[in-house]
């Protein structure tokens, strides 16, 4: 008892420091409330256990030890989740520990039990019967389970499973001297069974109507000893499950969100995903007391308080309550054996049975392990009826263990009890390994759900880290206070690819793509990280991340696309650091949860990142590295000049993009995307050869970044022709064209993408974040291509292409600095839906020469 006053008294403390620990600040309002619980727990149950030692000195030292701990777990996490269900389940505590402070004063209290079975369990089914007429329930819709008005109800079914093992126990013990018949033996048992259970069918109350089921066998069993009964119970078990199935709405959809919880998240299921993610936030120790957001788990004080206990104290809290619960199991069954006659036997086997089998229900259908059936957690769960009739059995569990006589009843058959309570103890296991499985090894991948809240509610307490340009401009920054704190998006047009930070939707575009960082859980120490979990249930501060984006880059392009429809990626030839990225049409990340139905359904697709997931045939924009790779292959020799500029292939006409101002010229051929020159080009090459030269240039390969980016899928060349021209079966993004174009500007070395440079840490400042490799191309003679290519007078070369997708015609720009170019060597990929292409060689002209003045 002193050890439990102790938990509980430290559980009241840190419940009161949690929101100075939430906001890491004093300047708060702290909790008090729960005090209340505290203080009429500690004086009842003082009392109480007093009055135990006083009268009853032999009696089993942990039984009300443990009940008591778990009431008062359960009154404080009930007071954490909602203040007035505390104050009401305190005054149920009060109540139920003062009328077991009279139950142990009253003699003979057991064999009056006894004596009056039939009466006790005849008044408690007319009792339950009296719902179908003024039943209520408290919560306004629901079913009508309970009596009472005022805020005071009671539900009759709960007394009625103590009331059924009382009746059972004793008329069995009455009865298996005289008769080991066992259809004679449990023909009256079966009759008022039967009407118990038919009783609850009515109602609709079938998680109790199935621990009934189970609480009649394993009495059954533990007097027979007859494993028949435990087959036979079984079958009827799953018989009335298949039944309830196809009559029951309530039983379908609670087996369907058991089976699969998934489909159904935010439906059907909604329920037991909270649950799931609630156990997986608890990880091994939990967020601590106050400190985690159990109250998202519906029902979290009375059906689910295992889940809310489990976010806020962890493995090692769960741990904690299935030890507790395997105690009462332990010595509720050596009651049992030590008993001085059979009733009491039976009685104590059977009251221990019905709260470990009604705990493991409940928190199995908590875990995913068994389907959800709506009984309470014994002790723990706020309902006062539960509470009561819990303690009552307690009082009774006490009174079985001080016997009259020294020696205990002659026990033929131990086995029963063994397996029971063995395989009651399995079931705990059983639950602590499911409760390890959510909160240790599928929790990173439960918590990075969408449908997760938890990291939005955290992004209000704890700040966010900033993106901010390779100048250290902010992209995305954090504002506010402690407790609201809100994401700022300072440059909105970056939207595809900075993203969104949504409390309701999570993270997309680098704010996806560097949570860790930004949320402090990457490039701290993990000292630091397990500290800030250990004292607040929270990350570490953000830190800071530097992007290559050069936002004065950026808002060029930004003005340059305007309302186009298209994408475009300036990027940086050598080291492949993304100076700027663009797709239109963009979204405001600010309207992201109030617009995100409008912005799902838009045909313009706004959310999708076309510079990195957008998949377009290249067209007649492969002309460079066909031109490139011919002077490779050629040793500088280009085949004869075509009469002709367009071709048909196909059944189909194609025609130049922009039309050339010398024909007889391969440069001009080549900048202006014609046809006939692209196949002649080509046409010396095998398939496998233009095969090998797109996988060289990145074409098959997803670039790596911390952006969604298109899956890259490897089609192979079979019409050299159709392959020369971009339109057989390659699809590219902007962003592999533009890695394809710094090879060619490269000396044929393609560079990995790079967008964050460098992450901000508090102990070592701006620390270099890794890049991929640069690999080589079958690009060896890129100067003599891209000098074709120059354009006069500037420092760098282009070339235009058009493709059909879809019967919707694409215009490509592609341009690169020459190697005399003594700035920052610059590769270029722009493409246009719906555009002509010289609206995309004016966009992306303009956007190269400002890049290079």
């Amino acid at each position: 008892m002193q050890l439990a006053a102790l938990f509980l008294l430290i559980f009241s403390i840190t419940l009161s420091l949690s929101p100075a620990a939430r906001l890491h600040s004093w300047q708060v309002d702290l909790r008090w409330n729960h005090w209340i619980g505290f203080i009429v727990w500690l004086l009842s149950s003082a009392v109480v256990h007093r009055q135990i030692l006083r009268r009853f000195p032999e009696r089993d030292p942990f039984i009300f030890p443990v009940a008591a701990l778990l009431s008062g777990w359960g009154l404080l996490t009930i007071w954490r989740l909602d203040s007035t269900m505390g104050a009401r389940q305190t005054l149920w505590l009060a109540l139920c520990l003062g009328l077991v402070w009279v139950g142990l004063r009253v003699p003979n209290l057991l064999e009056q039990l006894r004596r009056y079975k039939y009466v006790w369990l005849t008044s408690t089914l007319l009792l339950t019967a009296t719902t179908f007429l003024v039943g209520v329930y408290p919560g306004g819709e629901g079913p009508h389970l309970w009596l009472g008005c005022c805020g005071v109800y009671l539900q009759p079914s709960e007394p009625l499973k103590l009331l059924l093992i009382v009746y059972l126990a004793a008329y069995l013990a009455d009865q298996l001297p005289i008769s080991f018949n066992l259809t004679t033996l449990l023909t009256p048992t079966l009759i008022m069974g039967g009407a118990t259970l038919a009783l609850l069918l009515t109602q609709r109350d079938l998680g109790t109507a199935s621990l009934f089921i189970l609480i009649y066998t394993v009495i059954v069993y533990l007097s027979s000893g007859k494993r028949r009964i435990l087959v036979i119970s079984g079958l009827i078990l799953l018989a009335a499950g298949v039944t309830g199935y196809l009559l029951f709405d309530v039983v379908r959809i609670r087996v369907d969100a058991w089976l699969n919880p998934w489909l159904d998240p935010s439906g059907r299921s909604f329920q037991i995903v909270q649950s799931i993610l609630a156990v997986a936030a608890g990880d091994f120790i939990g967020r601590g007391p106050g400190l985690g957001s159990p109250g998202l788990v519906p029902v979290a004080h009375s059906d689910f308080i295992f889940a809310a206990i489990a976010e806020e104290t962890g493995l090692l809290g769960v741990v904690g309550l299935l030890g507790l619960y395997a105690l009462l199991i332990g010595r509720g069954f050596r009651v049992a054996l030590f008993a001085p006659n059979n009733y009491q036997r039976y009685l104590a086997g059977g009251l221990t049975a019905y709260l470990a089998l009604q705990a493991i229900f409940i928190m199995g259908g908590n875990l995913r392990l068994l389907p959800l059936t709506g009984v309470t957690l014994p002790f723990v769960s706020y309902g006062g009826s539960s509470l009561l009739t819990a303690f009552v059995a307690i009082l009774i569990l006490l009174q079985v263990s001080f016997p009259d006589e020294i020696e205990p009843a002659p026990l033929a058959r131990p086995t029963p009890f063994l397996l029971v309570s063995s395989g009651l103890l399995f079931a705990l296991a059983a639950l602590a390994l499911a409760s390890g499985w959510w909160s240790m090894v599928r929790d990173q991948n439960l918590l990075a759900r969408f449908d997760n809240p938890r990291r939005g509610i955290n992004d209000r307490y704890v700040q966010r880290g900033a993106l901010l340009d390779r100048n250290n401009l902010p992209i995305n920054q954090t504002t506010g206070q402690p407790g609201s704190y809100q994401r700022s998006y300072e440059y909105l047009p970056l939207s595809p690819t900075s993203g969104y930070s949504s409390s309701q939707f999570g993270q997309s575009g680098l704010e996806a793509g560097l949570d860790d960082y930004l949320r402090g859980l990457s490039g701290n120490p993990a000292a630091l990280i397990s500290w800030n979990y250990l004292l607040f249930g929270q990350p570490p501060p953000g830190l800071n991340v530097r992007l290559t984006i050069d936002l004065e880059l950026q808002r060029q392009a930004e003005t340059l696309l305007a309302d186009r429809k298209g994408a475009l990626v300036l990027l940086n030839a050598a080291s492949g650091e993304i100076l700027a990225i663009s797709s239109h049409p963009y979204f405001d990340p600010r309207q992201v949860d109030q617009n995100w139905v409008q912005l799902i359904q838009l045909a313009e697709a706004p959310l999708l990142n076309r510079a990195t997931q957008g998949q377009y045939p290249p067209g007649s924009a492969l002309g460079p590295f066909l031109l490139s790779y011919a002077l490779s292959q050629s040793q500088g020799n280009l085949p004869a000049v075509p009469p002709q500029t367009g071709q048909t292939l196909v059944g189909r006409s194609w025609s130049c993009a922009l039309p050339p101002t010398d024909a007889r010229e391969w440069s001009q051929l080549v900048a202006n995307g014609c046809p006939s020159g692209l196949t002649t080009l080509a046409e010396p090459f095998t398939a496998a050869q233009i095969d090998d030269l797109f996988r060289s240039l990145g074409f098959y390969q997803a670039p790596s970044l911390p952006l969604p980016v298109a899956p890259a899928g490897q089609q192979p060349v079979q019409q050299v022709a159709l392959s020369a021209i971009g339109q057989e079966n390659l699809t590219v993004t902007p962003l592999q064209m533009a890695l394809a174009v710094a090879a060619l500007t490269n000396n044929g070395i393609r560079p990995a993408p790079n967008l964050a440079s460098a992450v901000q840490s508090p102990q070592e400042g701006w620390v270099v974040l890794p890049s991929g490799e640069a690999e080589p191309t079958l690009l060896t003679n890129t100067t003599a291509a891209i000098s074709l290519l120059a354009i006069e007078n500037a420092p760098f070369w282009q070339a235009s292409g058009a493709a059909v997708a879809n019967e919707t015609s694409l215009s490509w720009y592609l341009a690169g600095t020459l190697p005399e170019w003594q700035g920052t060597p610059l590769a270029l990929a722009l493409v246009l839906e719906g555009a002509t292409p010289q609206s995309a060689l004016d966009v992306g002209q303009a956007l190269i020469v400002g890049a290079t003045q």
